[in-house]
């Protein structure tokens, strides 16, 4: 029985993650400092998981959680472009320094292999679509930098130290146990929140800003596939369903859904938001046998269903 780490485990991807991890037999480390994670996220499979409070900050408390494990899954972080805008020091150290600690215990545990969860965002606004992995990085805000520093420390490790590591980019996450509260909230669980409870939801910009939405089930599978898949060691793989979608669309599909009639309301463009965002997802494919099982409007309907229950 393999034994993985995953770190953000206590957080929105890193929970289902853990969540799959447990029901498929394996013996689970979760590493989370709480701040944006949730101990209720864990709630159904507590008990079956070692639960580690620590900041990935701290190399000491990372070295010690590596220590016996066979794969790590590294979704902590800051993830939020506004927050890296308002506090760049902070982004940089939790999704910088933190991903180099990982690597660091990984390196000195002897870990098989390390699984980063990457971002899109690395693509930046440029204008050829579909995004493909062999484009060069463009960051535009502070998160993207750091990720995309991420994804070059697990490269430089791979040939310095012979870890296995493996880069999923994600596109937009969407699901379950995404917290709609947070002013950096994402906006399909904002969208959701406001539609179910009859307010207009609010669009930065005009809409008309496209991005390619996965649901989070989609994202487990791609890192389990990732643990494993021969042929992804040392590759930077884009997660996402391949799939163009705008805003003004995506609320479409939530109003039927829902069955909400308001009106939207729009205002300025955020700082380092970027317009479009749609990826090539041959590679996924290739080299990880990657599907997407549940589709996008499919996945919407299975989150608007988990709201309205914790709202019920």
């Amino acid at each position: 029985m393999a034994r993985y780490l995953v770190t953000g485990g206590a957080g929105f991807i890193g929970s289902h993650i853990a969540e799959c991890l447990v029901e498929r037999g394996n013996d689970v480390v979760v590493f989370d400092n709480l701040s944006t994670g949730k101990v209720e996220n864990l709630r159904s499979f507590r008990e079956r998981v070692d639960f580690r409070k620590a900041d990935l900050r701290d190399l000491a408390a990372v070295r010690e959680a590596c220590t016996g494990i066979d794969y790590v899954l590294h979704q902590g972080a800051l993830a939020s472009v506004p927050l890296s805008v308002t506090d760049p020091i902070a982004s940089n150290e939790v999704n910088v320094t933190g991903t180099l600690n990982v690597l660091v215990g990984a390196r000195d545990a002897g870990v098989r292999r390390v699984v980063y969860a990457a971002s899109s965002s690395v693509y930046g606004d440029a204008p050829a679509l579909p995004k493909h992995e062999d484009m060069p990085a463009s960051p535009l805000s502070p998160y993207a930098i750091g990720k995309y520093t991420g994804e070059l420390y697990c490269q430089v490790f791979a040939g310095l130290y012979g870890i296995q590591t493996v880069v999923l980019r994600y596109f937009n996450v969407f699901g379950p146990r995404q917290d709609p509260t947070s002013q950096y909230a994402a906006v399909v669980p904002r969208f959701i929140a406001a539609l179910q409870e009859g307010e207009s939801p609010t669009v930065y910009g005009d809409g008309e800003q496209s991005r390619d939405f996965i649901y989070v089930a989609n994202v487990v599978e791609a890192n389990l596939l990732a643990c494993e898949a021969a042929e992804a060691v040392g590759q930077v793989i884009n997660v996402a369903c391949g799939e163009s979608t705008s805003l003004n669309e995506l609320l479409g599909i939530l109003r039927g859904i829902i069955g909400a009639d308001v009106p939207t309301v729009y205002v300025e463009p955020r700082s380092g938001d970027i317009k479009h965002s749609w990826a090539d997802v041959s590679r996924a494919s290739e080299l990880l046998g990657h599907q997407v099982g549940v589709s996008l409007e499919d996945g919407l309907r299975r989150t608007a269903e988990w709201f309205a229950e914790q709202r019920g």
